[in-house]
């Protein structure tokens, strides 16, 4: 699939302005971008974010390069490519240490560049990079409550003071645990566990004496590594950064336990030995070092019904519409294309027709959505499925032509004429999966 920079209409400077107001609550990755693009598209954008500060918390985060691309036009890959791990390659094992396969990670791919760094450095830039363009970043602010105004053309939310905002469209990208979610689809939606949890951590490699023990110094001596550990149930990834100072690993493995609360919480370490104990020796020399270790339940919300609520002016973007599990690689990726293919749509549609921009764009994102989440539970299944002998490109990865090739901007202009039309012919239905759980294009993924 070529790339289809000539079919978008970059702004300049004295880009006209829509006279739409947005007001997208939270300021992760789906937020954030959905405001640049917003104020890049014309429109009048504000974020709300719960939190009074940022803080360094999190680990390993990857942007896929169909989400590279779309940061690459805001004029961010020398920032994001200079805190990147630039590992070339994957090397994948079964978990007695025998290779599997060793997958290629070239870059630039399909014409654009993934990033994976620790979360607070990406999600950095963003945020440094909406302030430069003048959008109002009101952090402290909670939203408890949402509301729309149909005669008026309008929709609210109020935050924890009591004061209240209210804008042309309210854009929900408040995560995984969304306030505005119910208010949305109409009823309180639970998650379920999926059955699986995740250990996860973060440190400095030489301090933790990486570098130093002949079975994690591979680690660091040759610069950025990243190395997966698949089958009985299990896989672990191990990445080092910034030249192999800084190692990150994840560890998926069976979890059934009730989640009641939190869905993270402070793991240990000697459970986490406990698994790898017949593995690898690597596995168990990597993990011994770590100092702390979050051990996150991973939980699963069925397909929404909708992502737009009743009047179609408050929109849930990002993990408040469809969460993903970690073998995905794509839950910011995701997030960040809802968020600017809505600043499109909501351009092509105009003040005068917030509501069917909001439908056209539920349209064009649902289906994508829900194959990438299930490429990444495919790939889960198939690593933890691996046995002892097993090898081939098989077991790579996937980085398919259609979900990474992908040019959101593009496709939200090329799409929007039809798919608004047929809204505008046949009345607004809720937008429909395909009949199959998987469809063809990611059955057809190797």
């Amino acid at each position: 699939m070529a790339e289809h920079r000539d079919q978008v209409p970059l702004p300049s400077n004295g880009v006209r302005d829509t006279g739409i107001d947005v007001i997208v609550v939270g300021a992760g990755f789906g937020g954030i971008a959905c405001a640049i693009e917003c104020k890049r598209k014309g429109h009048r954008v504000m974020i709300l974010e719960k939190v009074h500060e940022l803080k360094h918390l999190g680990d390993m985060l990857g942007l896929g390069v169909n989400a590279g691309r779309i940061l690459a036009r805001w004029g961010l890959h020398e920032k994001l490519w200079a805190v990147s791990c630039s590992a070339s390659e994957l090397q994948i094992h079964d978990y007695l240490g025998g290779l599997v396969q060793v997958q290629k990670l070239p870059m630039p791919l399909f014409g654009a560049f993934a990033y994976n760094s620790h979360r607070a450095l990406l999600h950095e830039i963003l945020f440094e990079h909406a302030k430069s363009l003048g959008i109002e970043i009101r952090m402290g602010h909670h939203a408890v409550e949402y509301w729309e105004d149909e005669a008026n053309g309008k929709a609210g939310v109020k935050i924890q003071t009591g004061e209240t905002f209210d804008a042309d469209v309210i854009v929900a990208a408040d995560g995984v645990k969304s306030t505005a979610r119910e208010f949305v689809i109409g009823y309180r939606d639970n998650p379920k566990p999926s059955g699986y949890a995740i250990y996860r951590a973060w440190f400095e490699a030489e301090e933790h004496g990486i570098t130093t023990d002949p079975l994690t110094d591979f680690l660091s001596i040759h610069g950025d590594q990243v190395h997966a550990w698949i089958g009985k149930d299990v896989h672990i990834i191990v990445s080092s950064s910034r030249g192999g100072k800084t190692i990150c690993w994840f560890l998926t493995h069976k979890d059934n336990a009730a989640v009641d609360g939190d869905w993270s919480s402070p793991g240990k370490i000697e459970d986490v030995l406990d698994i790898v104990k017949d593995w690898d020796p690597r596995c168990a020399a990597v993990i011994s070092k770590t100092p702390s270790c979050i051990d996150w339940k991973l939980l699963v919300h069925d397909p929404l019904p909708t992502w737009v609520s009743k009047s179609g002016r408050v929109v849930l973007i990002g993990d408040a519409a469809h969460p993903f599990l970690p073998s995905s690689v794509q839950g910011a990726s995701q997030a960040i294309e809802d968020g600017l293919t809505l600043a499109v749509t909501l351009k092509l549609a105009g003040k005068n027709d917030v509501p069917l921009g909001t439908r056209t764009w539920e349209f064009i994102r649902y289906q994508r959505v829900r194959d990438a989440q299930l490429l990444g539970e495919t790939t889960r299944n198939k690593w933890h499925g691996v046995n002892t002998g097993d090898s081939g490109k098989s077991f790579e990865l996937p980085m398919p032509e259609w979900l990474m090739a992908f040019d959101a901007e593009a496709h939200a202009y090329a799409a929007y004429d039809g798919i608004a039309q047929s809204i505008v012919e046949d009345g607004y239905h809720q937008p429909t999966l395909s009949g199959e759980e998987l469809t063809e294009q990611v059955k057809e993924t190797p």
